[in-house]
C-alpha cells in the first residue's frame, strides 16, 4: 500500500480504522505482522490521518507515531467536507450530520463503494488486507474531484464517483 501511496503523489494517507488488528471474526491474513505494519506506517506518520476502528485499541496506539484513537475526523476544503469514520458507529445506515455535497468515508464492511446517495457521497475504499464481498484488495484515492476505489494489484478502477466538476 505504501508503494501505491508514494506513486499516487497524494498529500495524505487516510486510514479508516482497524490499523493493526483483524478482529475475532476474520481469519489471520497471510503475512500477518502487526509490528512490521506499524514500523512501515510510522515511516510516513506525519502524512497519516487515521480514525479508530472497532478492532483497534489503546495498546495499538503505543506502537504508532500518529494519532488513531479518534472515532471520527473531518477534512475540510472549500468544496467539500470528508467525514472520516470506521463505519461501526457512523455508517450509511446511521449517518452523522452531513450537508449536501459532503462525503462519508468509512471502512468496516471492507466492501468498495463510491456513489452519490441523495445529496451526499458514500465512499468505502474496501480493504488492503482483508477484502470482502468477492473484491480484491483495494484502496481509495481522491484526485481532481473524483473518489476512486482502485485494485491494489493493478490499479484498475473498481468504483468511482465525481464529487465536483
Amino acid at each position: 500500500m505504501l508503494e501505491r501511496f508514494a506513486q499516487s503523489g497524494a498529500r495524505w494517507l487516510i486510514i479508516l480504522g482497524d490499523v493493526l488488528n483483524h478482529g475475532p471474526r476474520n481469519a489471520l491474513p497471510e503475512g500477518y505482522a502487526p509490528a512490521e505494519v506499524a514500523e512501515r506506517l510510522n515511516s510516513v506518520a506525519e502524512r497519516i490521518i487515521a480514525v479508530r476502528g472497532n478492532c483497534d485499541s489503546e495498546v495499538d496506539q503505543m506502537l504508532l507515531r500518529f494519532p488513531m484513537t479518534a472515532p471520527w475526523q473531518q477534512v475540510l476544503s472549500e468544496r467539500y467536507r470528508l467525514f472520516l469514520t470506521h463505519g461501526h458507529l457512523y455508517s450509511p445506515e446511521n449517518l452523522p450530520p452531513l450537508d449536501a455535497g459532503d462525503v462519508l468515508a468509512y471502512g468496516h464492511t471492507h466492501i468498495p463503494v463510491a456513489e452519490k446517495r441523495g445529496a451526499i457521497y458514500l465512499f468505502n475504499p474496501g480493504s488492503v488486507s482483508i477484502p470482502k464481498g468477492g473484491y480484491s484488495a483495494s484502496y481509495g484515492l481522491l484526485d481532481q474531484g473524483r473518489l476512486q476505489v482502485l485494485a491494489l494489484n493493478d490499479n484498475q478502477v473498481i468504483a468511482e464517483v465525481a464529487i465536483y466538476p
